[in-house]
């Protein structure tokens, strides 16, 4: 992660902002909490402190139960999307770590025909220039041409 971005895991709001950030009363914030739907970190003194992730869900609460929809429903619906961020988090590493395995794997050589004839390694991932000149093979041993 670069010092730019900021870490959206990070719990860094009190209650009082947090409701605010959210366009809530605190004391939803606290129900949430309570019933397991927003769940926030706590402070070795035991304060809540919530996190931009935590701000984005507790909005997307909001917008659902305006919506009708029930807070069980709500709940269900947070956990899919922790799955998924986390299963795509998952496959994210995976794909770095197969690409780091093809590029430094030992076994994995790439060889093409040089200038001369002769047998040329190259990088993974590059490509030989293409020769333009014309080779005119001619057998040996004074075999007949026709």
């Amino acid at each position: 992660m670069s010092e730019d971005t900021i870490d959206e895991d990070a719990p860094i709001f009190a209650i009082a902002t947090a409701a605010e950030l959210a366009n809530m009363h605190p004391q939803t914030l606290r129900q949430y909490d309570r019933i397991g739907l927003v769940v926030p970190a706590r402070t070795k003194g035991g304060s809540r402190r919530y996190s931009v992730r935590h701000i984005a869900q507790l909005r997307e609460v909001g917008r659902l139960s305006a919506e009708g929809m029930s807070l069980p429903a709500i709940a269900r619906i947070l956990e899919l999307e922790d799955r998924v961020r986390n299963l795509d988090r998952q496959v994210r590493e995976l794909e770095q770590r197969v690409a780091s395995e093809l590029e430094n794997r030992p076994g994995a050589r790439v060889f093409a025909a040089g200038a001369t004839g002769s047998v040329v390694r190259l990088r993974h991932g590059t490509r030989m220039r293409r020769a333009t000149e014309i080779v005119v093979w001619r057998p040996r041993g004074g075999e007949l041409e026709r």
